[in-house]
């Protein structure tokens, strides 16, 4: 079922977390924490509400400090949270290559920039609509693509499917594997949601509720891991259960 060595690990790290601890408030949060993602890789960090998945992102982009271990982010990261907070009084085009725009460059050079990846995201035809014109699964099909033309290096994905129903969730899980085949970007997804975890991720990071600790790693082998394995699947998710 799991892999014994993860051929992403032959790629530099680009994000390396070593034995990182955080108090807030007398509140021991983290403690010990490692997580390592590798150059290309689709990782997950799974937990319960409330352990602490935020603030590990939080220590990433430097919202909040830590109290002992090592951060190194080797790379430039874009961060997507779960509500999409496009502009509702301009087109997704220009949501979309508003990070552009805010590097200075000019409004219709970042149109033309940004026009092409329309169709990869499967976005095409959607680019002069406003955010109210989209349903919920195609705001964050734009919301991605925001995420990814602010920097596709390192994408941090803050449960980005939470808010949608469940058919639509399972329809925009399958469509980021989909993109994630056409690009090379890095990324790292906090979630509550096994299934989830196991369909999107090379590998899924379990973590305890607070204070939080590695539980286990769990590298995915989408060989044996797949909808024609289904029991390996459902061995899997139990594995995981237990861990929560």
């Amino acid at each position: 079922m799991l892999t014994q060595m993860n051929s992403y690990h032959n790629k530099k790290a680009k994000i390396s977390i070593e034995n990182v601890s955080k108090t807030y408030k007398d509140v021991d949060v983290l403690k010990d924490i490692s997580i390592d993602v590798y150059e290309g890789e689709f990782v997950s960090i799974l937990g319960p509400s409330g352990c602490g998945k935020s603030t590990i992102f939080n220590i990433i982009t430097q919202l909040t400090d830590y109290n002992s271990g090592m951060v190194n982010i080797n790379g430039n990261y874009s961060y997507m949270y779960q509500k999409d907070l496009l502009l509702p009084y301009k087109t997704i085009i220009d949501n979309v290559s508003l990070p552009l725009v805010l590097k200075k460059e000019k409004k219709g050079k970042a149109r033309s920039m940004v026009k092409h990846y329309f169709e990869v995201f499967g976005l095409e035809g959607y680019e002069y609509k406003y955010p109210a014109e989209l349903s919920g699964g195609m705001r964050q099909r734009a919301n991605f693509l925001r995420t990814f033309i602010n920097s596709n290096d390192i994408m941090l994905l803050d449960e980005p499917f939470g808010a949608l129903d469940s058919l639509t969730k399972t329809s925009m899980q399958k469509w980021l594997l989909d993109v994630k085949k056409k690009v090379n970007s890095t990324i790292l997804l906090i979630t509550h949601d096994i299934d989830e975890a196991i369909m999107l991720s090379n590998r899924i990071y379990v973590i305890s509720k607070k204070p939080s600790i590695v539980k286990k790693e769990f590298i995915i082998d989408n060989r044996n891991i797949n909808e024609d394995n289904l029991e390996n699947v459902i061995k899997l998710k139990k594995e995981i259960i237990s861990l929560l």
